[in-house]
């Protein structure tokens, strides 16, 4: 497509991704006849990633982030929904790095158009593609149109209040009298949708020591403004519901690349893989000080290039049920000291036989970032979890 160009949607449900060379961040807005949004729930982006219609779905750095548009779905008086880009780093325009947006069915991932802006200068913003309404049928147009002022301008242009920090309250000026005279302080900020600003990467690390993790938070593994890549150990653990009764799981990661390809897995049938580098040690050991059931040793820093995720799971492959399992976790520890880094609990059960606990995704900038998951899929070996992990990458 050209800037300008459009075509008719043969499908109801579309997906648009946005690649660059870096990391973006990609956001949508619906839109009524005026242009404007209807508040700001109609701003969908990573810390607000659903919307009447619409959804956002993050790439974790390693694949494109993308918004899935369900035209079907989409109420009554929104006639347009732009699709917005900028990259993730402060500051950084989109000179040399033009994104591409590929327009897909979304259900079979077919290519439907795809569209990269003409050269770009100093925008740190852009509107790249716009779904719309137009005599009772949908479209999609290449837009390609830049902003200075990055994503907090798109969304400004298009009505949504971005929380600005309250200015600080000036100091009292003293008086001839002993009284002294102090200004109101200034209104207090309205409450609305928090302007987008870093991903979870920049947000928590290991600066403070061991993180514990709930169900779906991340933390980068960077310790004193360094990516950890040393070598690290996933021990995972369980113990049975009731008491007196054995219960026998496997632990296994599956390694992919940026597409979400298959790379290997690495289980106690195969304890090790991609030359070393991801080493498992053997079905059902107790680990050092912890009680881990099961240990899997990962370099960071031997992985090849083309490993850029990894998702830690457990399965039953006797076929008992988690409802059957206690105190289920996983934890990152430095091999090297033994030290925890990072704890994940489970704190729920499903009669399933399968459980993606969670993912280590690496980083354009290098660094590893970890995601706890804790979902729960029907599998009882590490062969039926691979697809279901690669969905969840």
């Amino acid at each position: 497509m050209t800037p300008g160009s459009n075509i008719p949607l043969p499908v109801a449900r579309v997906t648009v991704d946005v690649a660059a060379p870096v990391r973006l961040d990609v956001s949508s807005l619906l839109l009524t006849a005026d242009g404007k949004v209807r508040s700001d729930d109609d701003f969908i982006f990573y810390n607000q990633p659903t919307g009447p219609g619409v959804t956002y779905r993050s790439g974790g750095g390693t694949a494109p982030d993308a918004i899935t548009v369900d035209t079907s779905a989409v109420p009554p008086g929104i006639e347009k929904i732009v699709v917005t880009a900028s990259p993730d780093a402060a500051g950084q325009t989109f000179q040399g790095i033009e994104p591409t947006a590929t327009i897909r069915n979304a259900d079979d991932n077919s290519v439907l158009a795809s569209f990269t802006p003409p050269q770009l200068g100093s925008e740190t913003a852009l509107v790249i593609v716009e779904v719309y309404l137009r005599n009772g049928a949908w479209k999609a147009r290449a837009v390609g149109q830049g902003y200075a002022n990055g994503l907090a301008g798109i969304a400004t242009d298009f009505g949504v209040s971005v929380e600005e920090p309250a200015p600080a309250a000036p100091q009292p000026i003293p008086a001839p009298q002993p009284q002294v005279t102090t200004p109101p302080p200034p209104p207090a900020p309205p409450t609305t949708a928090a302007a987008p600003t870093s991903p979870p990467s920049g947000k928590i690390n290991l600066d403070k020591g061991r993180v514990s993790l709930q169900k779906n938070q991340t933390v980068s593994l960077v310790k004193g403004g360094r990516p950890l890549l040393s070598q690290v150990k996933m021990g995972l653990g369980w113990e049975p519901a009731f008491r007196g009764k054995d219960i026998d799981l496997d632990a296994s990661v599956i390694a992919y690349g940026p597409q979400r390809n298959h790379i290997d897995s690495c289980y106690f049938g195969k304890l090790s893989i991609v030359n070393g580098a991801i080493k498992h040690s053997g079905d059902n050991l107790t680990g050092e000080g912890g009680g881990d059931d099961e240990v899997i040793v990962v370099d960071l820093g031997r992985l090849p290039q083309e490993v850029t995720g990894l998702v830690f799971t457990v399965n039953s492959f006797s076929g008992q049920k988690f409802t059957e399992v206690a105190k289920a976790y996983c934890r990152l520890l430095d091999a090297a000291t033994g030290e925890e880094l990072v704890r994940f609990d489970l704190t729920s059960a499903e009669a399933q036989t399968g459980v993606i606990m969670a993912k280590l995704i690496k980083q354009f900038s290098g660094e590893w970032e970890m995601t706890a998951l804790g979902d729960f899929v029907k599998s009882r070996t590490v062969r039926g979890m691979v697809k279901p992990a690669a969905q969840a990458l």
